[in-house]
């Protein structure tokens, strides 16, 4: 077809308005191809051609309009500002044999293809504890669905929130969370909950984003004091100014500047106490406000007050005795003895009793009345020696049990039978570690089990602990010398791996030895072992023990009779290892019985109809999800017994004549006798031998061939019948078959033959020459004229009868011949009894 026409309709329309919605399809989106969406057929004529074949195809023959394999997405065909109108997709089309063209619309349908989502993956809001229930707050961070209709309409539900919150989403574009329980800040101050928005199409397609709501503080508790929080101290006489006397401590559970606590003195605390201590408003510190110069006891009451922001004050109470001072106060002098820093002394753990210092008191005069004490069990004594005192370690130190200690020492007065402290100096002691704790492992065995065939991936984690510190507890692991390079091990996390599939068939256990070493110096040492057993899968077939078998059976071997074992085996373990035999597609006489590897007969063999049986035996284990199935071909030879008679195949028949002219040298082979014998090896081997008086004719044994022994004479002219027997070499006993081989001596040219079978001959074997049988239809004194001419005179005689009765005589000679054929061949039973032996 020419284009110039089309090209000018085209020219012709293009300034033309096209009528809107005189056609419409509706299909939905994201359709496969093939689809049918309309067809033309019902408003214009045929044929067709569509112009734009982008989302669609057109029949020309039908006007049939069908998706293709670029699928219309509303969302994308049209623009959102367009989408609730609609999405209307103009196509133009040529039609009829005048090439009109026509424009129609396909209307694109929303289908709920698309799930809302959130452009946060959190939403976090802060909400304060005291606020009412059933108050709300805007979220802003609304779900979006480019779908429309109810496809594109959102509804919210709240996951998580133990009925504490709700969302309201009643107004079209907004959304609140609800309080549904009141708050409590010093309970929870933060809920993880999940906000979901699901849209209404079918089936409903969900986004979620985790909601963090966060409960900030309102000032509703007010501080308070325990009520052990009273406190009794003593002080010396002689304190300096900025001593700290004691120390109070109030508890407010608010947080931020809600929870600030200020401390004062209460007005009802009297003048003296007011001069001589001071209190901290922000840390509770009561402190000496002058050098107290007291040579008499006393006892003066501090009454604290903590106060909040709009809270009512709490208080507490200090009792502070203050003993009469010193008049002169020794001094302590510390002469460090073992490793110290900073007036630190640096002791070793695991070290037996170790001198650490000497304590010497020091001052003018009093000092007789003063001693050295050490408050409290701990692990140190003080030894007085010439006016001094040693500190020691009274055992050895453990780091793991305890990393430093503080040596109260006490200078005490005697006074009138009581004992006053003086002072207290406290010495610090750091116990130093040293590499005394091997890593421990929490069990003395791993086990785990792995499926056989897996993936490379990690199977667990080995952790031993170590009370030493620093590099001394510092942790490394390590796999056995003699462990297979298919395993390692993270040496820093003791996470174990394997890198291969594991196969049960060759190991179902791995044993593996984890050692735990230390950093320290030198090095401790701890080893774990792993057991890792792999379960069995079913992947292993049966396998056979030979590619073939090959079994020899005797052809009168018994029904059921067994015939031999099939070797099969499966590597798997359990049902997966279980196998069951069966013969597959065979109509031969062998069966499995019970799913047995033992092959049986089921029906009489013959190895002359059948000599061999070749057929498929198939082995199934019982494994799980699928069965496996091994097939092997088995091959049974039928061994032969002696079960078969010779057959004699020459002569054919024991009316058999072959004449022989006097004149045959002596050595000439005059017949043979042909037998065979359908079993095989010696069973099949035959022997011929002549019964009665051969002479002059001699057979052999193994041929079967007779020949001539001796020149022919006078008194061989004559009916020779031999009686021949056939034997097979069979065990245990051979069988037999006889035939009469007649051999008429005679220079006549007729045919020689036989009217009757000759007769048994008589017992012993003769030993002359005369011919054994019946007459036969040749005299040999009789001339070759004489016989003719009676001949000829007989038949001119009855021709006429023999005309009539030929064809009865002919019937009647060959139904009787037909009877006796079937054992021609035999030897008569009461023969062979007088005339064969076995041997």
């Amino acid at each position: 077809m020419s284009h110039t026409p089309l090209l000018q309709s085209l020219l012709i329309v293009v300034h033309l308005s096209f009528m809107c919605g005189a056609v419409h399809f509706f299909v939905p989106e994201e359709q496969g191809p093939g689809v049918l969406v309309g067809t033309l057929r019902f408003h214009y004529p045929s044929p067709y051609q569509l112009l734009t074949v982008d989302y669609l195809w057109l029949d020309s023959d039908t006007g049939s309009l069908y998706t293709t394999e670029r699928r219309m997405d509303r969302e994308e065909l049209c623009p959102e500002e367009t989408r609730a109108d609609g999405c209307i997709i103009r196509h133009t089309a040529i039609v009829g044999a005048a090439v009109d063209l026509v424009q129609f619309s396909v209307i694109v349908e929303d289908i709920n293809d698309n799930a809302p989502h959130f452009e946060n993956t959190e939403i976090h809001l802060s909400v304060s504890e005291d606020v009412s229930i059933g108050a709300g707050f805007l979220l802003d961070d609304l779900a979006q669905d480019t779908d429309i209709g109810s496809n594109g309409t959102i509804h919210y539900i709240i996951e998580g929130s133990d009925g504490v919150f709700d969302v309201d989403a009643e107004d079209e574009g907004s959304i609140k969370l609800v309080v549904k329980a009141a708050l409590d800040r010093e309970t929870q101050d933060e809920y993880n909950i999940t906000l979901v928005a699901k849209d209404r199409g079918s089936p409903s397609l969900t986004a979620a984003v985790a909601l963090r709501i966060t409960v900030t503080d309102v000032n509703d508790n007010c501080p308070s004091f325990s009520p052990d929080s009273r406190q009794n101290v003593t002080i010396s006489g002689g304190s300096p100014k900025n001593t700290l006397v004691a120390q109070v401590k109030a508890t407010d559970p608010d947080f931020g500047t809600n929870s600030a606590i200020t401390y004062n003195f209460s007005p009802k605390m009297s003048e003296r106490a007011r001069a001589l201590f001071s209190l901290d408003s922000l840390t509770g510190s009561v402190i000496l406000t002058q050098d107290l110069q007291s040579d008499i006891s006393e006892e003066i009451v501090l009454k604290v007050q903590a106060s909040g922001l709009h809270c009512s004050p709490a208080d507490t109470q200090v009792t502070v005795s203050v003993h009469p001072r010193a008049k002169e106060e020794p001094t302590l002098k510390i002469g460090f003895i073992a490793r110290h820093e900073n007036q630190t002394l640096m002791v070793a753990e695991n070290e037996p009793s170790t001198l650490l210092a000497v304590l010497e008191l020091e001052g003018n005069r009093g000092l007789e009345d003063l001693s050295l004490n050490i408050e409290g069990e701990v692990p140190f004594t003080l030894n007085h020696q010439r006016g001094k005192y040693l500190l020691s370690t009274s055992r050895a130190l453990d780091y793991e049990e305890k990393r430093q200690h503080l040596i109260s020492v006490t200078v005490q007065r005697s006074d009138q039978g009581s004992v006053i402290t003086v002072s207290v100096h406290v010495i610090r002691v750091v116990v130093t570690d040293v590499n005394d704790n091997p890593p421990i492992f929490p069990v003395s065995l791993y086990e785990l089990e792995v499926e056989e065939n897996n993936e490379p991936e990690a199977l667990l984690k080995v952790t031993a602990s170590d009370a030493d510190s620093e590099d001394n507890g510092r942790v490394t692991y390590r796999l056995g010398e003699h462990t297979h390079r298919s395993f390692n091990i993270d040496q820093y996390t003791g996470q174990l791996f394997v890198s291969v599939s594991l196969d049960r068939e060759q190991q179902r256990l791995h044993i593996i030895r984890v050692t735990a070493q230390d950093s320290g110096f030198p090095p401790l040492e701890t080893t774990v072992t792993v057991h890792i057993r792999v379960m069995d899968k079913n992947d292993n077939a049966p396998v056979f023990a030979m590619p073939h078998f090959i079994f020899f059976v005797p052809e009168n071997a018994p029904v059921l009779a067994p015939v031999g074992a099939i070797g099969v085996t499966d590597a798997d373990e359990g049902e997966n290892g279980s196998i069951v035999m069966y013969v597959s597609n065979s109509s031969g006489p062998f069966v499995i019985p019970n799913s047995k590897n033992t092959l049986h007969i089921t029906t009489s063999l013959d190895r002359e109809m059948q000599d061999r049986f070749e057929f498929w035996v198939m082995a199934s284990d019982n494994g799980a999800p699928i069965r496996l199935t091994s097939s092997v071909r088995i091959i049974v030879y039928i061994e032969d017994i002696n079960d078969n008679k010779p057959k004699v195949i020459l002569p054919v028949s024991n009316l058999t004549c072959l004449t022989v002219p006097p004149n045959t040298t002596a050595g000439t082979i005059i017949t043979r006798v042909y037998a065979v014998d359908q079993d095989t090896g010696l069973n099949s081997e035959l022997i011929y031998t002549v019964i009665n008086q051969s002479r002059p004719f001699k057979v052999d044994s193994k041929t079967g061939n007779i020949t001539l022994a001796q020149r022919l004479q006078g008194p061989d002219l004559r009916m020779h019948n031999l009686f021949v027997v056939v034997s097979d070499r069979g065990k245990p006993s051979p069988l037999h078959t006889a035939v009469w081989v007649n051999l008429f001596v005679n220079d006549s040219s007729e045919t020689c033959h036989l009217d009757c079978e000759p007769q048994e001959p008589s017992w012993p074997s003769p030993t002359t020459s005369e011919s054994v049988g019946c007459p036969t239809n040749q005299e040999s004194t009789n001339s070759p004229n004489q016989i003719q001419i009676i001949l000829f005179l007989g038949l001119g005689m009855m021709i006429v009868s023999l005309c009539l009765f030929v064809g009865t005589v002919v019937l009647h000679r060959r139904k009787k011949q037909s009877q006796k054929k079937t054992n021609e061949n035999e030897v008569p039973l009461k023969l062979l009894d007088k005339y064969f032996s076995d041997e």
